[in-house]
């Protein structure tokens, strides 16, 4: 899996990172950020001479106990189909609108805007003390894109069926960015690369997550798929403390989704944890 990273990113490492190309409409974008590939969590010296944020305690963060993801009735970012009455429904009713396909096409988009919206934010790469690159911005698109694909598998065959066409929004905005970016005499090679790569990611989680897999498995899977570019197969102690917390998000998140219900993972109202530092509320201890 490393050798393939190195034959495709030697090429595709000029890019700009992965969200920070344009997005379809809707999606957020977020600026370069500066940061280490992998570093000790605590600042060095010449960190230490600009201001910072309040520094990020990984070894309390994704310990609390697992809930659904799914968005409140009330909430302002759930995204729910237009009700129309009358002869507007009627025609729309004919155009195929509320067919089931239709339905699920539009459940797709907005289930990858949400994963595309947690791999934009600037938290991820700041709590995990991320470089961002297309590299990572791609890793840390796969490992989103599994964790919903994963979850819809669980339904069996509607959600497997609602996944391919989350795949089919996925694969085409990957195309598209990777397009504007210049890359276009070998875009379908390309393609490929990225493509085995996502498999071969997928597969590497699954395989983490067996029942006779042990922890430290999927801390090794994702460094290799995340934060390694130099082909070391185990973290050294400055990352070690970043990926186990990196561990522990994923878990919390494939708990967090298996209780987020069906009709919100079919319609795309969940969100994924948030990764922002809040200031503590005086009001409560």
């Amino acid at each position: 899996m490393l050798p393939r990273w190195t034959r495709a990113f030697t090429h595709l490492s000029k890019l700009p990172s992965f969200t920070s190309l344009e997005s379809p409409k809707g999606f957020s974008t977020i600026r370069r950020r500066s940061f280490a590939a992998v570093a000790p969590a605590a600042a060095d010296s010449i960190h230490n001479s600009f201001p910072t944020k309040p520094s990020v305690n990984l070894d309390k963060m994704f310990r609390s106990k697992p809930c659904s993801l799914a968005l409140p009735p009330d909430s302002p970012l759930r995204v729910e189909d237009p009700k129309y009455e009358g002869l507007k429904r009627i025609v729309l009713k004919m155009m195929l609108f509320y067919s089931k396909q239709s339905r699920s096409i539009r459940g797709a988009n907005v289930i990858y805007r949400r994963v595309l919206s947690q791999v934009d934010k600037p938290a991820i790469y700041e709590v995990f003390n991320l470089e961002k690159t297309f590299q990572t911005s791609f890793s840390l698109l796969v490992l989103h894109m599994w964790l919903c694909l994963r979850r819809l598998k669980a339904e069996g065959k509607e959600g497997v069926e609602l996944g391919q066409y989350v795949y089919e929004i996925y694969n085409h905005d990957v195309e598209l960015r990777v397009s504007k970016a210049g890359v276009n005499l070998l875009l379908t090679k390309w393609m490929k690369e990225l493509e085995k790569i996502f498999y071969g990611n997928i597969v590497a989680y699954d395989a983490a997550l067996l029942p006779e897999a042990t922890r430290e498995e999927l801390t090794e899977v994702i460094w290799r798929n995340i934060f390694s570019d130099d082909g070391t197969s185990k973290p050294d102690a400055a990352a070690l403390r970043t990926v186990q917390a990196m561990e522990r998000y994923v878990r919390r998140e494939v708990s967090c989704l298996s209780l987020t219900d069906k009709e919100a993972m079919f319609s795309g109202n969940f969100m994924f944890t948030p990764l922002e530092s809040r200031s503590p509320d005086p009001t409560k201890r």
